[in-house]
């Protein structure tokens, strides 16, 4: 049966290197809302935008005083949020290139961003400082909406699903916060959490842990309904992320590979040996299709299956 599901799924291929024009590692990558563009985020405290489908360089925002750690692109694609080393969190103007508003408030380095969308009315910032904090960007107010406390070291992670808030930290919990109704729930994975997500059906939640290990999780009854292993995972924080049809589990790895797992037999379906020369830090999927964008300490790399990237440039304005 693996052998089967291995020869269904077409594999990824390098499509493209990205020259993004960073001086030194990359930290982050993100698709935007559309998956037309990309925002990287750089050890030389610079964050760009990108056309990751052309291979081309946009704009380059400066103001953060330390590395960029984390980014996130608004629905409309007219504002950026980005955090990084200096405790900041920074909202950009996209067209200008100028920073709107910079939210201070946590006592040590940022490590993760989010926003609600589509209105992006609410950024959620988690710290090493082992708090999350919500900030309204439709105010003046330099205080944050709400601080969580919770977590008892550094917040790694945080994912929004409609009302809920996940976080991942240090201190090896998950946590789920419903910001509605005023609670919040926890599961102990034992070691120290570096990325969480929810499924696109908001049905489950993905952990992954310095253990080497990915863990599928029923969010609901906190079930443990499957473990991810093989990828090289216990020193650093590396992305793990789903599909946008939930079928697989894509995660990098600390010896440069990409690992791509059956959601439901968990098995390797492809294994992208040496894709980058070491730690693949980030990693962020197509909202479409199965493309995915990878930044290591050397590069930004896109990847897709080529005969089905060919089509898609042929009939779309990204050729």
């Amino acid at each position: 049966m693996a052998d089967d599901k291995s020869k269904e799924v077409k594999g990824l291929s390098e499509i493209r290197t990205l020259n993004a024009g960073h001086e030194g590692p990359v930290r982050g990558v993100r698709f935007n809302c559309d998956g037309n563009y990309c925002i990287t985020c750089g050890s030389d405290k610079t964050l760009r935008l990108c056309n990751p489908h052309k291979g081309t360089l946009l704009k380059t925002y400066m103001g953060h005083g330390y590395e960029v750690l984390d980014a996130v692109a608004a629905y409309e694609n007219d504002k950026i949020a980005s955090c990084g080393a200096d405790k900041m969190v920074i909202l950009w103007d996209v067209s200008t290139g100028k920073s709107i508003r910079k939210f201070r408030g946590h006592q040590s380095r940022v490590n993760c961003v989010k926003a609600n969308q589509p209105d992006f009315s609410v950024l959620i910032s988690g710290s090493y400082d082992a708090t999350i904090r919500c900030w309204d960007t439709r105010s003046r107010s330099q205080d944050p909406l709400q601080t969580l406390d919770e977590a008892k070291d550094s917040v790694s992670s945080v994912q929004v699903f409609e009302h809920s808030l996940l976080s991942g930290s240090v201190d090896g919990f998950v946590r789920e916060y419903d910001m509605r109704l005023g609670k919040m729930t926890e599961d102990c994975m034992g070691d120290p959490v570096t990325n969480v997500s929810f499924t696109n059906d908001g049905q489950c939640i993905l952990s992954a842990s310095l253990n080497s290990t990915v863990h599928l999780i029923d969010r609901f009854s906190g079930e443990l309904l499957n473990s991810f292993k093989g990828h090289q995972n216990s020193k650093y924080k590396i992305d793990c992320c789903l599909s946008h049809d939930d079928k697989y589990v894509i995660c990098g790895s600390e010896e440069g590979s990409i690992y791509i797992w059956d959601l439901i037999e968990a098995n390797v379906v492809q294994k992208i040996e040496n894709g980058h020369s070491s730690v693949v830090y980030s990693l962020s999927v197509h909202p479409n299709k199965m493309c995915v964008l990878s930044a290591g300490s050397e590069a930004v790399k896109l990847w897709d299956n080529k005969d089905e990237y060919k089509d898609l440039l042929q009939t779309s304005n990204l050729q």
